[in-house]
């Protein structure tokens, strides 16, 4: 292997780690997404993002006109540790993204 190639996979390793997080960091999420236009032409995500994420514990959904559908998990302070895009994915996997990332849907009992 030349010196460059280690150089380069080094410089990788590098950059890929200091974008890794550890998942204990995540207290909160927030989907961001519009109302309309691509969520209409997205009907697995639009029935995730009004009937399902409303019942996440500690999930905002903000609706942001023209924003593709996304998940943001955020820190303590705020911050965003990653952005998921939900535009490829099922009602199901976008329920999975959320408790993958330890976010629990609320019982009916505790609805209300």
């Amino acid at each position: 292997m030349s010196n460059v190639t280690k150089v380069f996979l080094i410089a990788a390793c590098v950059i890929s780690s200091s974008f890794a997080f550890d998942k204990e960091k995540i207290v909160s999420a927030r989907i961001e997404t519009c109302r309309g236009c691509s969520l209409n032409r997205l009907p697995e995500v639009k029935k995730f993002v009004m009937e399902d994420a409303p019942f996440y514990d500690r999930v905002e959904v903000k609706f942001i006109t023209g924003a593709p559908p996304e998940v943001i998990l955020l820190d303590s302070a705020d911050q965003e540790l990653e952005r998921i895009a939900l535009s490829n994915l099922n009602r199901e996997e976008c329920n999975k993204v959320l408790a993958d990332n330890g976010f629990a849907k609320k019982t009916k009992n505790e609805e209300f």
